[in-house]
């Protein structure tokens, strides 16, 4: 047990983000314990993708460059891993062939148009929606950043649960699919909305604090919809299905928390 609460944020830290964090186990075990940790993994990368969108702020450039900053940082920070995942599921779902060609079409290095589009509009949605907190303040744009972060990876921490299928023997998808107990998805998921709205709930009072609960909840909607169909249309999860629940949650927290803002 110590050996895995040591090497599960290890694990988290080394296959969900670009930080320099050495993965010395890669077991079922690990894996279980490190999807467990990906909220914490979100954490990380949303305070620091907050930090740069503060200060852009703070030193009077605007809401827009800072949108843009905090958006920008995620993508450096996972060297453009979850978006190249959102691409490539784009490519296969959009090419209406069979599992196996589809599968083949997201393995391919290039993208295609589907996954071009997909991209610039998944993009585009993510700094309009910061652009409208960061017009509220910085606050509210900072913590709309790390909310969305959390709830992206709390995503893929249950699309791991068990009762989930790897799309291929191999890659990301088969290590870390059906890792996680059902009831231990939903402790950590339940944890997470809780901490999402007390946060809410110290910038802005009780309505804010249900305002990012219910963000937090959309997204993760948004992606058990995306898991869901990606299952029935692959067969399975892949590494590149990770990376498209990991965005899809990201921007509809997003676009719900920037819903009401005047």
């Amino acid at each position: 047990m110590t050996s895995l609460n040591s090497h599960g944020p290890r694990f988290a830290f080394g296959t969900l983000t670009a930080l320099p964090v050495r993965v010395s186990r890669w077991d079922r075990g690990t894996a279980r314990a490190g999807m467990l940790c990906a909220p914490l993994a979100g954490l990380v990368v949303g305070v620091l993708a907050a930090v740069p969108g503060a200060l852009f702020l703070w030193g009077g450039s605007g809401p827009l460059v800072a949108a843009v900053a905090s958006a920008a940082l995620p993508a450096a920070l996972t060297r453009g891993l979850h978006l190249d995942g959102l691409a490539d599921t784009a490519d296969g779902l959009g090419s209406g062939k069979p599992a196996e060609d589809a599968l083949r079409i997201m393995k391919q290095s290039d993208i295609g148009p589907f996954g071009v589009v997909t991209l610039l509009f998944v993009l585009l949605a993510q700094v309009a929606a910061l652009h409208a907190l960061y017009g509220r303040g910085w606050a509210d744009g900072a913590l709309g950043t790390v909310t969305a972060a959390v709830a992206a990876r709390l995503a893929l921490t249950l699309a791991s649960r068990r009762g989930v299928p790897p799309a291929r023997p191999e890659g990301l998808g088969a290590a870390v699919a059906g890792t996680v107990p059902a009831r231990a998805a939903a402790a950590v998921a339940c944890a997470v909305v809780v901490c999402c709205a007390a946060a809410g709930a110290l910038l802005g009072g009780y309505g804010t604090g249900l305002h990012h609960a219910l963000a937090a909840l959309a997204g993760l909607g948004a992606a058990q919809l995306m898991l869901r169909h990606c299952v029935r249309r692959f067969g399975g999860v892949t590494g590149d299905v990770f990376g498209a629940l990991e965005e899809t949650a990201a921007t509809v927290t997003l676009l719900a928390l920037s819903l009401g803002l005047s």
